[in-house]
C-alpha cells in the first residue's frame, strides 16, 4: 500500500482526523511488523482548544514536537504507564494533532497478543482486546517514549493508504475523558467507523 505524504497531514486537524479513519497504521521493529487498520480518532487543535496539551500556548517539553510540522509522532504518557499515540497536523507553530483511539489488527497478531499478554486471539474476545483503546494499540504495536518525534513518513512507524469509508459509515460524538475542558468538552471531533467492533467506547452519534 502506498504510504501517506507530509501533504496529508498538512490540514485542518478535525479534516485530518476523519480522514485517517480506514487508513492502516504500520510499526515495524525487531521482532516483527505490526498493523491495524484507524477505526477511531479524535482531533485536539491547539491553544483554542481547552483540552490539547497546547491549549494557552503551552510550550512544555512534552508537547515540543506538536510545534514542528504535521507528519511526526507525539507520543506521551498517562497514569504512569500507558502510551498514547498523536498524529502531529498543520504547518510550524500550529500546535495540533490527532489521537489514535482504536485500531482494526490486521497483521502481527500473535506479536500483538504477546505484548499485550492476551493467550488466546482465535477467540472473539482475545481478538478484540488488542487495540481497542489509545493505552492498548500502544503495547500492541510496541509504541512508547521511543517513537516520540518519529517522522510518520519514515520507516519505523508509518500509515498506509487504506480503504476510504463511506461517509455514511462514519460517526462523530464527544470526545472522552475531557470533562475538564469547558465548552470544549462538548466538540462532536471524535470520529468512529459506524459499528465497528474495535472502537473503544459506544457513545450516542452527533
Amino acid at each position: 500500500m502506498t504510504r501517506l505524504e507530509r501533504s496529508f497531514y498538512l490540514k485542518d486537524t478535525v479534516e485530518v482526523a476523519r480522514n485517517l479513519l480506514g487508513m492502516v497504521l504500520v510499526r515495524q521493529t525487531g521482532e516483527g511488523l505490526t498493523a491495524g487498520r484507524i477505526v477511531e480518532t479524535e482531533a485536539y487543535a491547539g491553544a483554542a482548544d481547552a483540552a490539547c496539551h497546547a491549549a494557552r500556548g503551552r510550550r512544555e517539553g512534552r508537547t515540543a514536537v506538536m510545534y514542528g510540522p504535521g507528519g511526526f509522532a507525539y507520543v506521551y504518557l498517562i497514569y504512569g504507564m500507558y502510551y498514547c499515540m498523536n498524529v502531529v497536523t498543520r504547518e510550524e507553530e500550529e500546535p495540533q494533532a490527532v489521537l489514535i483511539r482504536a485500531l482494526e489488527p490486521l497483521a502481527g497478531l500473535e506479536l500483538m497478543a504477546k505484548r499485550r499478554n492476551i493467550r488466546d486471539i482465535g477467540s472473539k474476545k482475545g481478538l478484540h482486546s488488542l487495540c481497542t483503546g489509545p493505552g492498548k494499540l500502544c503495547q500492541a504495536m510496541a509504541i512508547d517514549m521511543d517513537c516520540y518525534g518519529l517522522d510518520l513518513c519514515g520507516s519505523e512507524l508509518y500509515i498506509e493508504q487504506g480503504p476510504r469509508p463511506a461517509d455514511r459509515d462514519i460517526a462523530a460524538t464527544k470526545r472522552i475523558n475531557i470533562d475538564y475542558a469547558g465548552e470544549a468538552k462538548d466538540y462532536p471531533w471524535r470520529f468512529l467507523l459506524r459499528d465497528n467492533p474495535y472502537v473503544s467506547v459506544k457513545m450516542a452519534a452527533f
